[in-house]
C-alpha cells in the first residue's frame, strides 16, 4: 500500500485523478497540498492548505511514494506572464524538488504535447522547462502525460479552450500527425494517469 501526494487538486484534471486515487487500492492515503481545502471528505484523504509562496515552511509534510502533479493556470486567468510562471513552473518545481529530496520515488507530471524549454512560444518553454527540471531530479520513474486541450467543467470558463477543442476535434481527424493533439476530458485523462501508476508500480 502506497502513499499519493497531489498537487493541482481542486482543479479539473486533479479533482477527478483525487478521486480515483482515493478509490484505488494500491493507495492507502491520499495527501493533497491545495490553496482551498478540497471540496469532499474520505477516510484516505490528508488534505494540507498551504501557502505555495512558503514551501518551506510545509515541504517536510512532502513524504509519500508517488508524486503527481496536474497544476497549472492561463496568462489570462493568472493576469501575467509572471503570475503563469509562477504557477505553472516555480510552484510545481519547488514541490517536485522538495519530494525527490524526501525519498520520493516516483513522479506523475502532466506536461505539453509542445513542451520544449527551447521553444519561441511562451507556454510551451514554461512547459518545456518543467520538464527539463523534473527529469534533473532523483526520481526512479518520471512519466509525463501530454495531452492537448483538456476539456471538462470549470470553475471559470475558457472560451478560447472551447473554440480550440472544437477544431482540433475537427482538424484531429484528417490532418496526418494531429492526433496527438485531440482534446481529452480531465476525467479521462485522470483515469489514465492512475491506471499507468497502478501498472508501474514496484
Amino acid at each position: 500500500m502506497k502513499i499519493a501526494i497531489v498537487i493541482g487538486a481542486t482543479g479539473l484534471t486533479g479533482k477527478f485523478l483525487t478521486r480515483f486515487l482515493l478509490a484505488s487500492d494500491t493507495y492507502e492515503k491520499v495527501v493533497v497540498f491545495t490553496r482551498r481545502a478540497f471540496p469532499e471528505s474520505h477516510p484516505k484523504l490528508i488534505n494540507h492548505v498551504v501557502d505555495f509562496d512558503s514551501i518551506a515552511e510545509w515541504s517536510h509534510l512532502i513524504q509519500g511514494d508517488d508524486l503527481f502533479s496536474c497544476m497549472g493556470t492561463t496568462i489570462k486567468q493568472a493576469g501575467s506572464r509572471a503570475a503563469f510562471y509562477q504557477v505553472d513552473y516555480t510552484y510545481q518545481a519547488n514541490v517536485i524538488e522538495a519530494a525527490a529530496a524526501n525519498g520520493v520515488t516516483r513522479l506523475f507530471l502532466v506536461s505539453s504535447p509542445s513542451a520544449s524549454a527551447k521553444s519561441p512560444i511562451f507556454y510551451n518553454r514554461v512547459k518545456g522547462q518543467l520538464d527539463q527540471f523534473a527529469q534533473q531530479q532523483s526520481f526512479a520513474t518520471l512519466v509525463l502525460f501530454k495531452p492537448s486541450i483538456i476539456f471538462g467543467e470549470r470553475e471559470a470558463h475558457r472560451t478560447a479552450e472551447a473554440v480550440g477543442k472544437k477544431v482540433l476535434q475537427a482538424a484531429t481527424q484528417w490532418i496526418p500527425g494531429a492526433k496527438r493533439f485531440r482534446p481529452i476530458s480531465g476525467k479521462t485523462l485522470a483515469q489514465a494517469i492512475v491506471a499507468c501508476a497502478e501498472l508501474e508500480q514496484g
